[in-house]
């Protein structure tokens, strides 16, 4: 989007979302603890399907609205519910008064759109990760929901519903890491040789008829209709975030929450296409150091060309350390490991155990609903959404610029 373009449309789409103040009163109903939540989608393709089957597993849950510009998907969505309305433009869908809450499950680049459009019309929202394309629409969006205290709003970020966050917060506010200074993280993919990562087949009936282009675009310079693009959307800065927005968010969200982080000081990003040359832009491998105040140092590195180590998450302390794996296997002995625990460092607490953890967590959708009828803030709240995106686009931005980027830097980028 063209920053003239995008600056006008945020400043608009944030006094509307002011104006919900005054205009949220004529949705809001209170739910008791049995009363049916309503839900609508925009944006419900193969991840938009995958989130609504997961919402409806949550108890008294209905999908009565979707939204979406390829007409292929309201085919798709009728497993879902055989009464659930179909809408080509979101903004029709968000004028019914039979939607209770609003899953955003639309491409990177539309998000802060159907954010800013879905709080203006006073509704409740589960926004997919990450929240924003861009640092200024994490600020506009975040500004936004401080001006509506009502609305309940919770990002897709599940891992701070899960045990293992539950686990390594209590580990962590109980003293029993000491200082951390370090935290390492990793996140490994493959595919078969000569088949990138999130290349989807694009379906026949992928065309201008049954797309709408323009809204797809959402301000970005007009072009003629590509379904490449369309469908694998992910490849391109100007949709997408890349592999920084699609899976290290989610580890740094959680790092965030189980440290009770803010947002970084400055960044550092490297990397490039290496495993697969599709004509992407978006890197494949990638290492990002991120700087946080008090003397915190955190790693990021990702391939898709090797899953051996699969995902990982090391909090180091003076006096413990915390470690979350899943899929790792071990190069001796050849076992996979998956689980999370705690263990002492000695020199600083020689009494200390080893603890394994077990707690249950929370299932991430079915808090969301509770929280709809309940009024109260999700396990991962619109504060976490935006610290975790603004890390995720200092890390771009860096390596964009192939320089070091600071906090400062970095919005005053995105104010020109």
């Amino acid at each position: 989007m063209e920053n003239k373009t995008r600056r006008d449309f945020l400043a608009t789409s944030a006094r509307g979302a002011v104006g919900a103040a005054l205009t949220a009163a004529s949705y809001d109903k209170v739910l008791g603890a049995n009363d049916r939540v309503r839900l609508g989608i925009i944006g419900p393709g193969a991840r938009g399907q995958e989130i609504m089957g997961s919402f409806l597993k949550a108890p008294n849950t209905e999908f009565v609205a979707a939204a979406d510009v390829y007409t292929r998907r309201f085919d798709e969505i009728k497993k879902f519910g055989a009464n659930i309305q179909s809408y080509g433009d979101h903004r029709k869908m968000l004028e019914s008064k039979d939607v209770d809450a609003v899953l955003i499950a639309s491409p990177l680049h539309c998000h802060s759109r159907h954010f800013l459009d879905s709080l203006a019309a006073g509704k409740d929202i589960y926004a997919e990760k990450t929240m924003t394309w861009s640092i200024e629409e994490a600020e506009a969006c975040l500004a936004a929901a401080k001006k509506n205290p009502k609305r309940v709003i919770g990002v897709g970020q599940q891992h701070n519903s899960a045990g293992y966050f539950m686990d390594a917060r209590k580990w962590v506010k109980e003293g029993l890491v000491g200082k951390v200074t370090h935290v390492e993280s990793w996140m490994s993919r493959n595919t078969p040789k000569g088949k990138g990562q999130w290349v989807r087949p694009i379906p026949a009936d992928c065309n201008a008829q049954n797309v709408n282009w323009k809204a797809f675009l959402n301000g970005r310079s007009d072009r003629p209709f590509d379904a490449n693009k369309f469908i694998n959307w992910r490849l391109w800065w100007e949709f997408s975030g890349g592999n920084v927005t699609e899976n290290m968010v989610h580890q740094i969200g959680w790092i965030i929450g189980v440290l009770d982080l803010g947002v970084p000081t400055s960044a550092y990003m490297s990397g490039g296409v290496f495993s697969e040359k599709d004509g992407r832009e978006v890197p494949d491998t990638i290492s990002v150091i991120l700087d946080y105040p008090n003397d915190l140092t955190v790693a990021w590195q990702s391939t898709f060309s090797n899953a051996r180590f699969g995902l990982g998450i090391r909090v180091l302390g003076t006096d413990g350390t915390i470690e979350w794996l899943a899929g790792t296997t071990d190069m001796v002995s050849g076992k996979s490991a998956s689980g999370w625990s705690y263990a002492p460092e000695k020199l600083n607490r020689p009494n200390g155990e080893m603890i394994k953890g077990d707690a249950k967590g929370d299932d991430h959708y079915a808090n969301f609903v509770e929280c709809v009828r309940s009024r109260k803030e999700p396990n991962s709240s619109v504060e976490l959404g935006y610290r975790s995106a603004i890390a995720a686009h200092m890390s771009n931005l860096s390596y964009r610029r192939k320089e070091k980027v600071t906090l400062e830097t970095a919005r005053q980028s995105a104010r020109k």
